[in-house]
C-alpha cells in the first residue's frame, strides 16, 4: 500500500535522497536519544517518513508552516526537506526538549531543510512566528488541546489550515472538540496506516 503512495508523490530524486538521509540520521541519533518508539525503528521509512510525507502530498505548495511539538521532526522536517527543492516556504519547528532541538538543528544543517528550531513551548511560540499559513502536528495531544494551541494563529489568519495526524480514536476526539469549537473538517484516510487519518481543519472559532 505504501509503495503505491510513494510512487504517487511528486518530489525530485534529490528530495527522496534527502529524506532517506534524514532517516539514516534518525537511526544514528536514536542510539543515544529516544527520538521515536524503539519498536518502530525497523519500520521507520513507512511508519514515520512516508506517514509524514502525506501532509506534503495533501498541500504541496510553498507555505509558512508551524510544526507543533516537532520531536524527531515528523512531519515538520519532512515538509521542510520538500520545501528545499522549491527554494521557498519555511517551517518553524517548535520543540521544547533541548536534546531533540539539537537533533533537529543537525538535520537541518545536513539536509538543507528549510526550517528553524525554536526550543519553546507552543504557548510561547506566537511571538516567534505570528505569520503562519499552515500548522502540523503528529502524536502530540488530543484534538481539543491541539485546537486550543492553534487558536492564536487562527485569530491572526482566517485562511489558516491545520493538518493533524490522528489514530483510530479520532472520531471520539472530533466529537469532544465539537463541544467547544466550531470548525470546518476534511478527513483524509491514511495511505500508510490502516485506521489512521489526517484531519484538515479550517475556520476554527471558539463556541
Amino acid at each position: 500500500m505504501s509503495k503505491t503512495f510513494e510512487e504517487s508523490v511528486n518530489v525530485s530524486r534529490e528530495t527522496w535522497a534527502k529524506l532517506r538521509q534524514y532517516g539514516d540520521i534518525v537511526r544514528k541519533w536514536q542510539k543515544t536519544i529516544n527520538l521515536i518508539s524503539p519498536t518502530t525503528v525497523s519500520d521507520l521509512w513507512d511508519r514515520h517518513v512516508l506517514d509524514s510525507l502525506q501532509i506534503w502530498a495533501l498541500d504541496p505548495k510553498p507555505k509558512t508552516w508551524l510544526d507543533m511539538g516537532s520531536g524527531a521532526g515528523f512531519p515538520g522536517i519532512v515538509t521542510a526537506i520538500c520545501l528545499a527543492e522549491h527554494g521557498s516556504g519555511w517551517v518553524y519547528l517548535i520543540e521544547s526538549n533541548q536534546k531533540k532541538a539539537a537533533f533537529l538543528r543537525n538535520v537541518i544543517v545536513e539536509t538543507g531543510a528549510r526550517a528553524s528550531v525554536h526550543p519553546v513551548r507552543v504557548a510561547d511560540a506566537f511571538d516567534i512566528a505570528p505569520e503562519i499559513e499552515a500548522i502540523s502536528a503528529r502524536a502530540l495531544a488530543s484534538l481539543d488541546d491541539l485546537l486550543e494551541m492553534s487558536e492564536p494563529w487562527f485569530e491572526q489568519n482566517e485562511k489558516l489550515s491545520t493538518y493533524l495526524h490522528k489514530g483510530r480514536d479520532y472520531q471520539l476526539e472530533i466529537e469532544l472538540a465539537r463541544s467547544r469549537w466550531d470548525f470546518n473538517l476534511v478527513k483524509y484516510d491514511s495511505q500508510i496506516q490502516d485506521g489512521s487519518v489526517i484531519l484538515q481543519i479550517d475556520g476554527l472559532k471558539r463556541l
